[in-house]
């Protein structure tokens, strides 16, 4: 019975609350027999893996005005694609993006399976993203478990394992709350609550409709869980980015399919690696012969490790490079478009 009130109250809560997002069909609809779009579900839920709503909005926008469907999204060249994709990290998820796409057009007529084991059959998609358009595009009583879930499961339940040891248990404690009645608004439920009052830090707990069967709140703390083990800190890297240009156009190349930033568009640089580069050792990693000024340098951070690219500038040519206009950089990655912003800005 306490499972059946927490449902109950959570829903009563959702149907007053529920954020107004770009993919979402709301409560009221939904009752009303609107469906949400699988490919709207699928692609928001693909965007927000590494990323925050407010982010992710206008990304979604722009991907579905130019490509309303699946269908026309399996059409699309990679590479308008990928450029597309920039600035919403893991260029590996827009490969992903794209291979499940036309595995939609191609071997299912364009339209998603409407279960958790087909859509788990699809490339590229994982066992989170399956659950979630599984439950929110086709009602399925899927166990949806992002960071905002397991953070309500771990105030909720007092869990006292550190993250991400506890990820087993927190998804278990949460297959326990799913049911056959509104699963897809049960788990959207659940997301709203953690992103906007069971928040990581100074949760709206007088806010809450679940304090009543909150253990952390309970307990006098509930901002301390899910507990969490110490990061490890990350490794520094260092790199030399060259920033070529000839008149109005600038240099870039095409990085290897595979592995960081794999088939992005980027500045030429020298590896990355742990000791910063010496003037001999970047003058020799250049793309060509010229006069190298430096020009200052950028820092960026990864999911694992950081880097600063030291910056040079000049004018001038190279073979094996890719000659682009200034004013389409804003297709670079972002580590890219910072370099090269600022080596075109620095230079006097």
């Amino acid at each position: 019975m306490a499972s059946e009130t927490l449902r109950a109250r959570l829903l009563d809560w959702y149907d007053a609350n529920a954020r107004d997002l770009a993919w979402r069909v709301g409560p009221a609809d939904h009752a009303a027999g609107a469906r949400a779009d699988p490919y709207r579900v699928w692609l928001s839920e693909v965007m927000l893996q590494q990323t925050t709503v407010p982010h992710a909005t206008p990304y979604f926008l722009k991907f579905t005005a130019r490509w309303p469907t699946v269908g026309d999204l399996a059409a699309a060249p990679d590479g308008e694609v990928m450029a597309a994709w920039a600035g919403l990290g893991y260029y590996a998820r827009a490969r992903n993006l794209l291979a499940c796409a036309r595995a939609v057009a191609a071997d299912h007529g364009g339209v998603f399976p409407d279960t958790e084991e087909g859509l788990r059959a699809l490339p590229g998609l994982g066992p989170y993203t399956a659950a979630a358009v599984a439950a929110i595009a086709f009602d399925r009583p899927a166990n949806v478990v992002d960071g905002n879930v397991e953070r309500v499961m771990a105030r909720l339940f007092a869990v006292e394992a550190p993250l991400p040891d506890a990820k087993p248990e927190l998804k278990r404690l949460a297959a326990g709350l799913v049911a056959e009645h509104r699963p897809g608004d049960w788990a959207q439920a659940l997301m709203d609550l953690g992103a906007t009052v069971c928040r990581p830090k100074a949760p709206l707990c007088d806010r809450c409709p679940l304090t009543a069967h909150c253990a952390a709140l309970a307990g006098g703390a509930p901002e301390t869980y899910p507990r969490k083990t110490a990061k490890a800190e990350r490794p520094h890297r260092h790199g030399v980015a060259y920033v070529l240009t000839r008149g109005d156009r600038i240099a870039l190349v095409r990085r290897p399919p595979k592995g960081l930033l794999g088939g992005m568009l980027a500045l030429p640089t020298s590896a990355w690696r742990a000791q910063r580069w010496s003037d001999a050792e970047a003058l020799a990693a250049a793309p060509a012969e010229a006069d190298w000024r430096g020009v200052g340098e950028v820092e960026h951070g990864f999911t694992h490790f950081t880097l600063t690219l030291r910056l040079l500038r000049a004018e001038g040519d190279a073979d094996g490079v890719i000659w682009s206009p200034r004013r389409d950089l804003d297709a670079l990655p972002s580590v890219f478009l910072k370099a090269a912003r600022a080596g075109l800005t620095n230079l006097l």
